[in-house]
């Protein structure tokens, strides 16, 4: 009864350190942005774009909130959307090039700590057997994915040029949406960046659904197609 007692403290207090870390992330998100402007953006989503867990989600709507002057600073929405889609773009080539040169010992080591596991790998292979370059332009657009969808390119060897200008193009309309989500709230940002973050979680959850199904759907037909062949 009493080791009971203590999980359950120690849950109680899990839920609000959780929620505690939240806040501080987009505190310091916001203090960043707000005192380093477009610099800020740009090194923050490039960070982001190597594995490093700095939310696009938080980072472009507090841009656009700057450019709607409820924050301080001093940003324009166009140049906040466009440094935002560079940074990523270079962040992205980095952890490209990365992936290509040390692959899987690099992945799979020293990316474990970002949460780099071996089926994570093995489940991008597919993804790029199966939907190729599309998957870097969709990628750009989805939560969690987006982060990591440049080592299993880099690891595929897919074509560089390519690469860059399918990132581009997937992060403009996501830096957009975001900075204009911010915009649009303006001295409100603070009472709608909880839904924010909850919208994004639920889309990256529905997203890890619709690739496992596929991940399985893939097995079923290799085993398939093994079995009428023997």
């Amino acid at each position: 009864m009493r080791d009971g007692r203590r999980r359950l403290t120690v849950g109680k207090r899990n839920g609000p350190g959780k929620r505690h870390n939240r806040v501080q992330m987009s505190s310091l998100l916001l203090t960043l942005v707000t005192s380093g402007g477009l610099i800020a953006v740009f090194t923050l989503m490039a960070a982001e774009s190597c594995g490093v867990p700095f939310p696009s989600e938080v980072i472009m709507p507090i841009a656009g909130a700057v450019a709607a002057g409820a924050l301080g600073g001093h940003i324009s929405a166009p140049a906040a959307v466009l440094t935002g889609a560079l940074g990523n773009l270079a962040g992205s080539l980095l952890a490209y090039l990365v992936a290509a040169r040390w692959g899987e010992p690099l992945l799979l080591g020293p990316g474990r700590f970002i949460g780099i596991r071996k089926h994570h790998v093995d489940l991008a292979d597919r993804w790029f057997q199966r939907h190729g370059l599309l998957a870097v332009f969709l990628g750009r657009m989805l939560p969690v994915i987006r982060t990591y969808i440049s080592f299993p390119a880099g690891m595929a060897g897919v074509n560089l040029s390519r690469f860059a200008l399918l990132t581009f193009g997937g992060a403009l309309p996501w830096c957009a949406a975001l900075t204009a989500a911010g915009y649009g709230v303006g001295k409100n940002y603070d009472r709608v960046s909880r839904p924010i973050e909850f919208a994004a979680v639920v889309l990256a959850l529905a997203v890890a659904v619709v690739v496992v199904a596929w991940f399985v759907r893939g097995r079923g037909a290799a085993t398939a197609s093994a079995g009428e062949a023997d």
